[in-house]
C-alpha cells in the first residue's frame, strides 16, 4: 500500500528488481594512460609580443583556464597543431572561436598578434593530451574494465578532462620513491607507447575513473579467477587484501579496513585503509602514487580500489566502492 496526501491507494503486482552482482577478474598490474581531450584544452592566457616589439595579451579575460577550443573560423579543431596551423592561415586578425565551458558551448572573439616571424597568436597556454601510469582494477567477462578509481585532471587547472578517446598501453614499474610522513612516494616507469603494446581503448574518464574495453586478456591476470563484487553494505571493519605490481608481478598484500562511509560526499573517500603488509610498507612505505585503483579484496570478493594516500601517513589511504566504479 502507497500513502498520499489524498489518501490510501492499493498497487498491484509490484515488481522488486534486484540488480545482479557482476563477476570480474581483480586487476592490479600497472597501465599506460594516454588520453587526448575533446577539443584543445586552454591551461590559461598569457603575454606575447608583436611585430612591432610590443606586448600584448590578445585572449585575457575572453578564454578561461578550463575552456576547450571546439572550432576557430567555423573550423573543427582535432588538436593543438590544427589550432597553430588554422592560426597561421588567417589572413585577418580577429579569431571567432567555438568554445566549450562548463558544458555550455560559446562563440568568442579574440584579436589575434602577429609576430616578428610572421607567425599569429592567441596568448593562451593550450594541452590536448596527458599521459601516466595507473592500476587496472578490474576486468569483465566481456573485455570492459575499470582502473584508478579516480578520475584524470589536469595538472594545472585541476579540472576533470574531457576526453576525446585514449589509449590504454602496456607499462612497467622500473623504480619505487618510498612514501614518508609529508612526501608521498610514487611508482616510476616506463609505457610503451607501440602499437603492438596497445592493450585496448579509453572511452570515458569520469570521478570514479577510466573504463574502456580491452582487446584481449593480459597475460598478468591470466592465472586469476573470476570474482564477485561486493554491494557496498557488505563491506566491514578488518583485514583485506589489495593486488597491485612494483616489483615485476601482481601480488597480494594485507590491509585493514579502518573506516567506512557509505554516504561520503566524495565517493573516492568510501573507506579508509591501512597497509599492514610489512614487505610491502619495507619497499614502498605504503600507498604511494601509481597505486591508485590497486583492488581490494575481502571475504572473497572485490569491494573497492585504492585511490588517494594520507601525506601525513603513507601507510594510510582511501578507497572507492567497487559498486560505484561499475555504474554506469
Amino acid at each position: 500500500i502507497r500513502y498520499s496526501l489524498l489518501g490510501v491507494i492499493p498497487i498491484k503486482n509490484v515488481d522488486v528488481t534486484v540488480i545482479p552482482r557482476t563477476r570480474v577478474y581483480a586487476g592490479g598490474m600497472p597501465v599506460g594512460i594516454y588520453l587526448k581531450s575533446r577539443g584543445v584544452m586552454v591551461i590559461g592566457t598569457g603575454k606575447v609580443t608583436d611585430e612591432n616589439g610590443s606586448e600584448a595579451e590578445p585572449a585575457y579575460g575572453i578564454l578561461q583556464s578550463g575552456d576547450y577550443i571546439e572550432a576557430i573560423n567555423g573550423k573543427p579543431l582535432s588538436d593543438k597543431e590544427a589550432l597553430i596551423t588554422n592560426l597561421n592561415r588567417m589572413g585577418e586578425s580577429e579569431a571567432l572561436l567555438r568554445v566549450r565551458r562548463a558544458g555550455k558551448e560559446l562563440e568568442l572573439c579574440v584579436d589575434t598578434v602577429k609576430t616578428e616571424d610572421g607567425s599569429r597568436k592567441l596568448g593562451a597556454w593550450v594541452r590536448d593530451d596527458t599521459q601516466g601510469i595507473g592500476t587496472l582494477t578490474y576486468v569483465d567477462q566481456d573485455g570492459r574494465y575499470g582502473a584508478l578509481g579516480h578520475g584524470i585532471s589536469d595538472v594545472d587547472t585541476g579540472l576533470l578532462m574531457q576526453i576525446r578517446d585514449g589509449k590504454l598501453y602496456r607499462a612497467s614499474v622500473g623504480a619505487v620513491k618510498k612514501g614518508e610522513k609529508g612526501n608521498p612516494g610514487e611508482l616510476s616507469g616506463t609505457i610503451y607507447y607501440r602499437d603492438d603494446q596497445i592493450l585496448g581503448t579509453i572511452t570515458s574518464n569520469s570521478e570514479t575513473g577510466i573504463k574502456g574495453m580491452l582487446y584481449a586478456m593480459p597475460q598478468e591476470l591470466s592465472g586469476h579467477s573470476f570474482v564477485q563484487t561486493a554491494y557496498r553494505q557488505e563491506v566491514h571493519t578488518g583485514n583485506a587484501s589489495i593486488y597491485c605490481s612494483i616489483d615485476g608481478s601482481v601480488k597480494e598484500y594485507t590491509v585493514e579496513i579502518e573506516k567506512i562511509n557509505l554516504s561520503h560526499r566524495d565517493i573516492n573517500k568510501s573507506m579508509v585503509i591501512r597497509v599492514k603488509d610489512q614487505d610491502l610498507l619495507e619497499k614502498t612505505g605504503g600507498i604511494v602514487q601509481g597505486m591508485s585503483g590497486s583492488p581490494i579484496l575481502q571475504d572473497g570478493k572485490l569491494i573497492g580500489a585504492v585511490t588517494h594516500v594520507f601525506v601525513a601517513d603513507p601507510s594510510r589511504g582511501y578507497a572507492i566502492f567497487a559498486e560505484n566504479m561499475l555504474e554506469k
